[in-house]
């Protein structure tokens, strides 16, 4: 057998960082929305709290994002910013506000959150995670 590899260009890969992991989680739920719409100004008609659990942070991370996705496939609902991220023993809970989701123009699909690549990691002043999305 013989493999061949190729340069895979249908990923996104970001970094988002904060003081705090949940200001570099909230960082990337927001790096998520620029991906999902871009520069779309999305009205704050809607809040909701939401909730993730993870048998570490990297899976809570995964989870907290993921949710993210399952609200606009689910419930139509696009989110504008979030608020309010305590974490606690591998569990999330978070304040979010947006809009129905059919209200605006996407301009990636983004079809998963991977664990491909991701890391938590505390730097001197900061924490930084890393995401690769399958779009």
């Amino acid at each position: 057998m013989s493999f061949e590899y190729f340069e895979h260009t249908a990923d996104i890969k970001f970094q988002a960082s904060g003081k705090t992991i949940e200001k570099a989680f909230e960082q990337a739920a927001m790096a998520l929305k620029q991906v999902i719409a871009e520069d779309v100004k999305v009205k704050d008609k809607i809040n909701k709290e939401i909730k993730a659990k993870g048998k570490d942070k990297k899976a809570l991370l995964y989870n907290f994002l993921e949710e993210f996705l399952y609200l606009l496939d689910a419930e139509d609902f696009l989110f504008s910013k979030v608020t309010n991220i305590k974490i606690k023993d591998n569990t999330l809970k978070a304040n979010i506000s947006g809009d129905k989701a059919s209200n605006y123009k996407f301009t990636n699909d983004v079809k998963a959150i991977t664990y491909n690549s991701m890391f938590i990691k505390k730097e001197k002043d900061k924490y930084v995670v890393q995401v690769v999305l399958d779009v």
